[in-house]
């Protein structure tokens, strides 16, 4: 366990030489969000990268989570559930998200491409910025949809399942 705690720490040491140098956020706000601390889990020289892949990693899922729903093609049963309680409004609001998600996953693949700290660096601090922004709206959806969802079941609960 100390072992772990001592890696955990020399993360942190490591991060903050980046983070003063590319004016990026604190641990424990990227942490709070990516769970970047799994990063001290692994040797790496590069340790800006192992970070942008844990971010690239969260957007990701949320990505494919909303092209589910933008397109339930083999898509599990509980997302035509959800889809189900959307407006257009709603699915508009969604359709912009997963626009930007796009572009940053293309980003995200350039990087891969090509290394360069500073870029690295740069994907880091825009994409705690745009998540922010993200994370706002997706729980905006996600209240929207556990209103309805309360709603629906309650109206529905009375019908008959047999």
């Amino acid at each position: 366990m100390e072992k772990d705690e001592q890696k955990l720490e020399n993360l942190k040491k490591e991060y903050e030489v980046l983070r003063r140098e590319y004016d990026l956020p604190g641990f424990r706000e990227l942490n709070e969000d990516f769970h970047i601390e799994k990063v001290a889990e692994f040797e790496t020289e590069i340790l800006v990268r192992e970070i942008r892949k844990f971010m690239a990693d969260k957007m990701l899922n949320y990505m494919r989570f909303i092209e589910n729903l933008l397109n339930p093609i083999n898509a599990p049963m509980f997302i035509f559930s959800i889809i189900k309680l959307l407006n257009a409004e709603e699915k508009k609001l969604i359709s912009e998200i997963y626009e930007k998600l796009m572009k940053k996953e293309i980003q995200v693949i350039e990087l891969d491409l090509e290394f360069g700290e500073k870029r690295e660096a740069e994907f880091i601090k825009d994409s705690y910025e745009f998540w922010q922004g993200i994370k706002k709206d997706m729980l905006k959806i996600i209240d929207k949809i556990n209103k309805k969802w309360d709603d629906k079941f309650e109206v529905d609960s009375k019908g008959y399942f047999g």
